[in-house]
């Protein structure tokens, strides 16, 4: 199962990334947890002390240049199909059975970016999605920087994640508009943060056929722990309900 969690900044993704793959490894399947928002915070959610959260592999600039045989400068040769595969062993943090590597972000802006960062993640996205057998959970950025046409037919699904509100519903169609174009099989919604008495159905209705995989209610245990720097998983059983009932749609969805 490889999946991508995208949304809009702030409804809650990297806590949903974060609960997904702390449930499964609970349930003793081996994952890789991937930050690939350069405004990094999976870390945090998934527990991870500050002392042990890893440099981000864009920073990387030695390792960088090994792979790719750049010379730290643009406009120069580089390898644009670097070797990645022992990468996750030697950069991931580990936590019980939960690994997690942090990709960070490239220094040049802008769609297409061809440069060393951008080819060793983007390689590196490619082997975690096409050539591991763990569990891989991919927390996104808003966009899809890091998936390209031959990482996306990998990927069982896209979940995106939205909060009652049309900027948030505006961003879901945007991304539901890239996962197409690069041919992401399956695209599912969780709508968060849904107060008690607020209907879901105009949210449902406004996704416009996006198929809705679950909804989590607005839980102040959730901000507190965000606001305490501590992972949001707490293993109770109304926590679990809600994961175990999304992944149960997502898996209906996978089998359509």
């Amino acid at each position: 199962m490889k999946i991508a969690v995208s949304g809009k900044g702030g409804v809650g993704k990297t806590t949903l990334a974060a609960l997904l793959a702390l449930y499964l490894a609970d349930k003793g399947r081996e994952v890789i947890a991937v930050d690939a928002d350069p405004d990094a915070n999976l870390a945090s959610a998934l527990g991870v002390p500050k002392n042990r959260i890893p440099v981000p592999i864009s920073q990387m600039r030695e390792l960088i240049q090994e792979r790719t045989g750049s010379k730290g400068d643009y406009g120069g040769y580089f390898k644009i199909n670097p070797y990645v595969d022992d990468v996750p062993e030697k950069f991931c943090v580990r936590i019980g059975n939960v690994r997690l590597l942090v990709l960070g972000g490239v220094r040049s802006g802008g769609s297409g970016c061809i440069c060393p960062e951008s080819a060793l993640l983007k390689a590196l996205v490619m082997h975690l999605v096409l050539s591991r057998d763990e569990v891989v959970i991919l927390d996104m950025e808003a966009g899809i920087e890091h998936l390209g046409r031959a990482t996306a037919q990998g990927v069982s699904a896209m979940i995106i994640v939205v909060e009652p509100g049309a900027r948030s519903i505006e961003t879901a169609h945007t991304i539901k508009r890239l996962g197409g174009e690069i041919h992401i099989p399956h695209v599912g919604v969780v709508i968060n943060k849904v107060l008690p008495g607020l209907p879901t159905g105009p949210i449902a209705a406004a996704l416009n056929g996006l198929p809705v995989l679950g909804t989590i209610p607005y839980d102040q245990s959730i901000l507190r722990a965000d606001m305490d720097d501590r992972s949001p998983y707490t293993g109770s059983p109304s926590q679990l309900a809600l994961i175990e009932g999304i992944l149960h749609s997502l898996e209906e969805m996978l089998a359509q």
